[in-house]
């Protein structure tokens, strides 16, 4: 069993000239989207794949960013997160021409299928053309606990649960970056602590147990282990972050179960940096109420983004408070976007 503890240490995080990220998995995919600008960061949309006309980029409900950095010693490259199936993410990798060879690392943010679902397929079929000391930078022991679901008053059913074993079999160590861990120009925030007003919404189900990282014990009857199901607290969210020299502090909040301005805040306090210069990813606001997605924005707003780039679970309430509170920071996405920072 392939498993890496990061204790923590004394943490410098590292700066970059530039960052890439391409979004290669998310809900929304228009092959009309009109050109767009903004005056912190380049903004390339993609609306049809020369050479793949008849061919287009597919979405799904999950997540998949792909991440370039350019700093001092060369360039980087991570997968964050994998979206819900392996086809899609495949796809979308295989039409944008990405290079599988030039990855350095794995990352997930957290243990939920829609971000991890694509990842034991991609590995399978393109780890013989990947670096051999290729790892998986996860938050914790938690992304390998069973989910549960329930929705609309039925009995909770199961979400599965990311597949050791599977890692293990194809050489990829893991890694449980459960304190901050500094990547090749990325970090990592580490346990994201509660402090703000916010609080994990609707969510998903997990065994109740003390430690919250060992297996259930294997004789619990179908009916005591759906008595034992808890609320999902996610001590395995981490986020990924960048400093591009010059700009400030870029932070992705895959899903922000955790709270959006708890995990700004932990970027901060791990990085040492005040400035936030972007915000993106899933927020994780469309389930909640309409003043509670008003306090975000407010507090968002304090913490003064250049940009904020919302995808996946943000959800349309909280577009239209970005609209009326800060139109000119907003930024919308579409499958195959590239968002350039800095240089």
């Amino acid at each position: 069993m392939s498993i890496e503890l990061i204790k923590a240490e004394a943490f410098t995080a590292p700066i970059v000239e530039s960052l890439s990220i391409r979004l290669l998995v998310d809900s929304f995919y228009d092959r009309f989207i009109a050109d767009a600008s903004h005056p912190v960061v380049a903004i390339e949309h993609v609306r049809h794949i020369p050479g793949h006309e008849r061919s287009t980029l597919a979405g799904e409900w999950g997540l998949s960013l792909h991440l370039e950095s350019t700093q001092r010693g060369g360039k980087s490259q991570y997968l964050l997160d994998f979206g819900y199936t392996p086809e899609v993410l495949i796809r979308n990798f295989e039409l944008l021409d990405l290079d599988p060879s030039r990855i350095d690392g794995l990352i997930l943010s957290h243990g939920h299928r829609d971000h991890y679902g694509g990842l034991e397929g991609f590995v399978i079929r393109y780890r013989a053309r990947m670096r051999p000391d290729l790892r998986l930078f996860a938050g914790g022991e938690a992304n390998f606990r069973e989910k549960w679901i329930k929705r609309f008053g039925t009995d909770p059913v199961s979400w599965g649960m990311l597949n050791r074993e599977a890692l293990d079999s194809a050489d990829v160590g893991t890694v449980c970056c459960e304190v901050p861990q500094v990547l090749s120009g990325a970090f990592t925030t580490g346990y994201i602590p509660r402090q703000s007003f916010e609080r994990v919404l609707e969510n998903t189900l997990v065994e109740k147990d003390e430690d919250n990282a060992s297996p259930p014990p294997e004789h619990f009857t179908d009916a005591e282990r759906l008595g034992r199901l808890v609320p999902d607290q996610h001590p395995d969210e981490h986020a990924t972050c960048y400093i591009v020299q010059g700009r400030g502090l870029v932070v992705i909040s895959s899903c922000g179960h955790v709270g959006l301005i708890n995990t700004i805040r932990a970027a901060m306090a791990v990085s040492g940096v005040g400035k936030l210069h972007a915000v993106l990813g899933g927020f994780h606001l469309g389930p909640a109420p309409p003043d509670y997605v008003d306090h975000t924005v407010t507090e968002l707003e304090r913490l003064s983004p250049d940009v904020v780039i919302p995808m996946h679970c943000s959800g349309a309430k909280f577009l239209a408070a970005m609209h009326r509170q800060m139109p000119d920071r907003l930024v919308t996405t579409n499958i195959g976007t590239r968002l350039t920072f800095g240089a």
